[in-house]
């Protein structure tokens, strides 16, 4: 009969923690230096349209965000209000806005100006229209659309 022999196990060496400190902190480091702060909290709910030909913004120190969609609470109503920086506003508060972004701009920054519309796909033509018309007669020419882009998979036929 074969004798079956204890083997004498390896022991284990403990992990040494001396450099867990430092992982950590080089760990909260890297979050603090990735994470992106919203600076304006939104106050309209946006469901974006999709769109099928997408280009992104350059340089978004020079791009000015209007929204327009149904507000976030609900004693507003449910009609799509416009959104300028952190307050609701009227169509009519769109001059003095666009004014007051140019002033804050450089002057080369204000030569190239992007207006950026963020409209729920729900919001009627007619309100868009006259945020449109505010814009152009306060100057404001170059207007983008947000939007999803539309990825289209090919099937099988």
């Amino acid at each position: 009969m074969a004798k079956f022999t204890n083997k004498k196990k390896k022991s284990v060496t403990p992990v040494s923690t001396a450099s867990l400190p430092d992982i950590v902190f080089m760990l909260l480091f890297f979050f603090m230096v990735a994470t992106v702060m919203r600076d304006k909290d939104p106050l309209v709910e946006i469901k974006l349209p999709k769109a099928t030909e997408v280009e992104k913004i350059k340089n978004k120190t020079r791009a000015a965000f209007l929204s327009v969609g149904p507000p976030v609470d609900k004693k507003r109503g449910s009609d799509p209000v416009l959104q300028l920086n952190d307050d609701i506003a009227e169509v009519a508060d769109i001059r003095q806005w666009v004014e007051d972004t140019k002033n804050s701009k450089d002057e080369e920054d204000r030569k190239k100006m992007t207006w950026v519309l963020n409209v729920d796909k729900e919001t009627k033509m007619g309100r868009i229209s006259a945020i449109k018309q505010e814009l152009r007669q306060s100057s404001a020419l170059k207007i983008m659309y947000q939007s999803t882009e539309d990825v289209k998979v090919s099937g099988n036929k």
